[in-house]
């Protein structure tokens, strides 16, 4: 059989026999889409997000340029313009995830105890944490359980956090034990570092069973650990 194109693409064929036939021209390949064009900054966010979305469903261990560009719906130029390598993409994912998490946390903890109950606002942050983890476990994943894949640098920004709000416990358990009377005796530094360990150990109950560990379900274990801390007579 032979073969000839016209102009518009379609083809002329011919038939053992001499006729000629026209046969349509075949389905152009389908071009991949960019998408409308975007400011930087929602750029960055939206393939932030499809970062997220990626580490969610085949962790860290799977982001890759192509996954990420593929999620986003975005050809691969338009990823490597805004992150050129994959170590840049994941560490601005790391930071962005951490910085919001660290927030909820901060935005969690009580102010003060001058018209409170400690305990009730201590219970009150507890759960509004795990609520937080049980909502984003994404993000709290990363934060909570970071893969062998996170860079050491995310891990001393984490082991960093995690001084500043057990500085803050501090702070906060020395104003409740002296709104509630006591003890006096107490390592508060201590106490704070023991509390915060108890608090991401809970955290990660959640993530790993949430069906089994939802968080109103730990409140009695909450409420408990401040029972180990009574009051003066």
């Amino acid at each position: 059989m032979d073969v000839d194109s016209t102009a518009d693409g379609a083809r002329l064929e011919a038939d053992s026999d001499g006729v000629w036939r026209i046969a349509p021209a075949p389905p152009a390949r389908p071009r991949r889409r960019n998408g409308p064009r975007l400011p930087p900054h929602e750029r960055r966010e939206q393939l932030l997000d499809a970062a997220r979305v990626v580490a969610g469903r085949d962790g860290l261990a799977e982001l890759t340029m192509q996954a990420v560009a593929k999620q986003a719906g975005v050809a691969k130029p338009v990823l490597y313009a805004i992150y050129p390598t994959a170590p840049q993409l994941l560490d601005a994912l790391l930071r962005r995830e951490h910085s919001r998490g660290i927030a909820q946390v901060l935005e969690a903890l009580p102010a003060d105890f001058d018209t409170s109950d400690p305990d009730a606002e201590y219970e009150a942050a507890v759960l509004a944490f795990l609520t937080a983890v049980r909502d984003d476990p994404v993000r709290w994943r990363l934060i909570l359980v970071p893969a062998d894949g996170a860079p050491a640098s995310y891990r001393g920004l984490l082991g960093d956090a995690r001084e500043k709000i057990v500085t803050r416990c501090m702070q906060l358990l020395e104003a409740g034990l002296a709104r509630r009377g006591g003890p006096t005796d107490v390592d508060t530094e201590l106490v704070g570092r023991v509390l915060l360990g108890f608090v991401e150990s809970l955290g990660r109950l959640v993530l790993s069973d949430p069906e089994r560990f939802p968080p109103q379900a730990l409140r009695p274990t909450v409420r408990a650990l401040t029972r180990t801390l009574p009051a003066s007579p």
